[in-house]
């Protein structure tokens, strides 16, 4: 049973790397007849889809199946490394133990390919330094690994607006790139809900055993009308008008929310846009000063003028 699994795997790999293999050519290879070749192939086409569309056409699959990586699970390669262990390698045939080596070289090779991709990811990727501490280890490759092999994260985590530290386990699911720094959204164990974590301030990182499933989790409806990546609890719908100046800047901003835009005559552009977030909008549009003038809410422009109050008072001495 052993050397029949061998075959019908190393028939699926000839044709993969061979595409239009003829019958012959695989009993060659399988060092059996041909006869033996059309029943496995008869086996193998119930798990996977392979065709021979005419005589001296060959065997290939179709569409874009492909033999994908092993890939095994921590638990999985432990049983397969086991083996040895629990059969009797003297009653096996002699191709056992070269199949074997091979599936367990091509383990370690996928882990270790793994490995150096996301060493390399996290090296490219350049994060600055929190003001507050002198030294901030660089947790970003360990949550990269995590998230790629859905690994449940230990974390220390410091909350900056509670000046509180505290010790959680989160299912890491995505990372976001916003405004020179990286942000981990994941379900958060302890509270039970998912989260936004910004990752300079975790102070520890560690991948456990436990595995998670994102199941149906949608994170671009996670985070619709989020402007930047802080979620409010109310939505608030700006007029924005963009001058000339910077007009085609903004069209240029890549945004979870999609605004609706208008070009006016004189070059500039009304911008009108739902947001949960009201504090994140409104800095994002204090960086373009008098080029971006806030039509609506009302409220909003009265916060601003009473703020322009105090900078006057401030610089007026």
């Amino acid at each position: 049973m052993i050397d029949k699994l061998i075959r019908l795997l190393n028939i699926l790999n000839a044709i993969q790397a061979s595409p239009g293999i003829t019958a012959a050519d695989l009993a060659l290879k399988c060092d059996v007849n041909i006869r033996t070749i059309y029943r496995d192939l008869d086996t193998l086409s119930l798990v996977a889809p392979i065709t021979n569309e005419g005589r001296g056409t060959g065997y290939r699959f179709l569409g874009r199946f492909t033999m994908q990586p092993l890939n095994f699970t921590e638990q999985e390669a432990l049983v397969v490394s086991l083996l040895p262990s629990v059969l009797d390698i003297e009653k096996l045939p002699p191709g056992f133990e070269t199949a074997y080596n091979k599936v367990m070289a091509a383990h370690r090779n996928e882990k270790s390919q793994q490995h150096n991709m996301i060493e390399d990811i996290a090296g490219i990727i350049q994060m600055g330094t929190p003001a507050y501490r002198k030294e901030s280890p660089n947790h970003l490759q360990t949550i990269l690994k995590a998230i790629l092999e859905q690994k449940t994260i230990a974390t220390v985590y410091h909350t900056q607006y509670r000046n509180e530290t505290t010790e959680r386990s989160i299912d890491p699911y995505y990372l976001v790139p916003r405004d020179q720094r990286f942000y981990l959204i994941g379900n958060c164990r302890r509270d039970n809900k998912m989260k936004t974590f910004r990752i300079s301030r975790f102070l520890q990182v560690n991948i456990t055993s436990e595995a998670f499933d994102k199941g149906s989790f949608n994170v671009k409806q996670h985070l619709k009308n989020t402007w930047s990546i802080i979620q409010g609890e109310r939505n608030t719908t700006f007029k924005v008008r963009f001058s000339s100046k910077v007009a085609r800047y903004i069209r240029e901003e890549e945004l979870f929310v999609r605004p609706r835009m208008k070009d006016l005559k004189d070059g500039g552009m009304l911008f009108e846009v739902t947001v949960n977030n009201e504090q994140e909008f409104v800095r994002w549009i204090l960086q373009y000063g008098p080029d971006a003038e806030i039509i609506e809410p009302q409220s909003v422009r009265e916060q601003l003028q009473a703020q322009m109050r105090q900078w006057m008072e401030m610089y007026s001495s």
